[in-house]
Formats: C-alpha cells, structure tokens, sequence
C-alpha cells in the first residue's frame, strides 16, 4: 500500500508517521507538508531513526508540497489539516484514493449545526453525506465501504465509547454531564498564551463549559442518532500533561442496575473489540492507556445513578491510532495490524 499524510510536521502527523513506518501492509509513504517542504523528516523530527526511513525513500525522506502530492496515485489519503482547512486541500484526491481525515471538516452532517460549532459554514458542504463517521467500533461495516472517513475527535471518542451503549439501550434518564481532562497536546501544535508552560504548569483549567465546546456539538449529533432527546452538558478541562484523556460521565439511569448488568451490557457491545477494555472493579487511568490504541471504561453504580469512567491517548486512539484502525478495516486489514494494544510503561 502506497499512503500520503498531509501535515506531517503536527503532532497527529508525526505519530501517523510512526505508526506508518512500523506497519507491516504500507509499503511506501509521501509526507506532505507546506511549513517542512524540501526538509528532511529528522531535520525537524529526530524522534525517527534513519535506520527506520526506508518507505520515505522515494522522496528521500523529505516533505513535499500539495501539488507534487496531487500528481501521484495512493492507495490512502491521511489528512491531519487543520479545521476548515482540511476539506478542500483533500478533496482532489476523492476517486483516486481512500481519504482519511482527522480534521472536523466532515464530522457534523448537519451544516447549520457545524456552522454553530466552528463559526462557519463547511468547506465542503456538498461532500458531508458521502463522509462515514469513523468511530471504528460503531460504524464498522460503513467504514468497509466509504471511501471518505471522517476521524472522531478525542473527547468525542473517550465521551461516546463509554455512552452509546447505553443510549443504544434506552437506559438513560435526564441529563448526560461529561467532565473529560485533556493533555495539552490536545491543541496542536501552535502558538498560543496560554499553551505556554508557565501558563500550564501546576494548572488545572475548566473551559467552555457546558453546551459551547466544539467537541459537544459532535457528541450531541452522535446520540441524537439514536436518542433524538439526548441532553448533554459537556464541560472540557486541560491538564498540565502531555497526552490523554481522563471523562467522567455522570448518567440517571431510567431504573436500578447491579454492577455486574451494567457490564454485562458493556461485553455485548464491546467484547470481542480488541483497543476496549472493560472493568469490572477500579477507574482506569490514563497512564494504563498511553502510547496504545484502547479505551478503557469503567463504571459505577449508585443506585439509579451511573458513573462511568473512560481514558484513552489522544493522540492515538484520540486520533492517529484510531485513523490507522479505520484504514485496517476499510482495506481489510487485521484491525489491530500496526497498532498497540499495551501501553507504553
């Protein structure tokens, strides 16, 4: 398999790339980038061995622009662009390949309501009912047979993984509260006051409360698929770390569970899904997550009331691992091919 990945210099790009380099079905991959044309990957990325750079040999390990990436044929498309950006530098290559992006640009079907989360209208509006939504282990089959993914976001994976069940179940009664802690990586690579150490460091930040944060427009969309009066009230924190997410959820249950229903629910859906893993007992952390492509939800019952409890990496199961799971199952790859399953100590 021949890959592209547009914006490789960000942080979603540079795991891609990583997690590219080690798998065992991509045989060659075009880095493009605008900021990093004609650099060398190492020049500004010496995390990646030179021993390790033998699929990049066609373009000598360098970056190159949009346009010399135009002119190539690829078996996949990763787009980790920015949002509102994203959609219309990808879609040249729709029918030539399969395109993957990690953007927002195709994630909200509906244009009025993407209009509400990002302040403007959708690059491609004509292009979002062709779009899967690319949560792997909701959309599975869909994912088979699209040839434009559109990658969850991470609070929107670690919120939904742990949710949809229930939903699904007609379980829940009343408000929907997440509370989900993100690394700082969370926002890119760019730069802005407040991502400043000093400004992070030994600082703990609750933003966009409620029902204002980008992210919740998206979550909302996802249960209203199933429960048109789902009622989310979402509220973001970040953390002073680098990776991962932490969501607490806090459900009314429509009548009593035991702990043992509760994930006796949680097995039918998610058993045989290799990067979910269940607990039964404890509240998973992020450091039993990071590096991996898993999820991890635990859960707590008090009487009517349900916590649940997810983690995840945001930059891999919150983004590039979960991108790479969408290009295993869209090729028919073993889905877990060039991916983690164990968190890196």
């Amino acid at each position: 398999m021949k890959a592209a990945i547009l914006g490789t210099s960000g942080y979603t790009g540079q795991i891609l790339l990583r997690l590219l380099l080690t798998h065992p079905q991509v045989k060659e991959i075009v880095p493009v980038s605008s900021s990093k044309q004609g650099e060398v990957i190492t020049a500004f990325d010496a995390g990646i061995s030179e021993t390790a750079l033998e699929k990049l040999k066609a373009t000598k390990s360098k970056c190159v622009d949009i346009q010399e990436a135009y002119k190539q044929k690829f078996d996949v498309v990763f787009a980790a662009l920015p949002h509102l950006k994203s959609a219309e530098l990808c879609a040249p290559f729709l029918g030539k390949a399969v395109v993957i992006d990690l953007s927002a640009d195709f994630r909200i079907k509906d244009a009025d309501l993407f209009e509400k989360a990002y302040g403007a209208r959708p690059p491609r509006e004509d292009l979002l009912n062709r779009a899967v939504y690319g949560l792997c282990e909701w959309y599975h089959k869909e994912i088979t047979q699209s040839d434009l993914i559109a990658n969850p976001g991470c609070y929107t994976t670690a919120s939904l993984l742990p949710l949809l069940p229930l939903v699904k179940e007609g379980l829940t009664a009343g408000p929907i509260i997440v509370n989900a802690i993100s690394g700082v990586s969370g926002a890119g690579k760019k730069s802005k006051e407040y991502l400043l150490f000093c400004e992070r460091s030994e600082n703990l930040w609750a933003y966009a409360p409620g029902k204002t944060h980008r992210h919740s427009f998206e979550i909302q969309a996802e249960l209203e698929k199933i429960n048109p009066k789902a009622d989310l009230f979402f509220t973001p924190h970040l953390a002073p770390f680098i990776r991962g997410i932490a969501a607490t959820i806090t459900v009314q249950l429509a009548g009593e569970l035991t702990q043992e229903e509760v994930f006796t629910i949680y097995d039918r859906y998610y058993g045989a899904c290799p990067f979910i893993g269940l607990r039964k007992t404890g509240i998973p952390q992020t450091k039993e997550v990071w590096g991996s492509n898993r999820c991890d939800i635990g859960f707590h019952v008090q009487g009517t009331m349900l916590y649940l409890f997810s983690v995840l990496d945001n930059l891999i199961k919150g983004a590039s691992g979960q991108a790479v799971q969408n290009m295993n199952i869209r090729f028919g790859i073993k889905e877990t091919a060039g991916l983690a399953v164990h968190s890196s100590l």
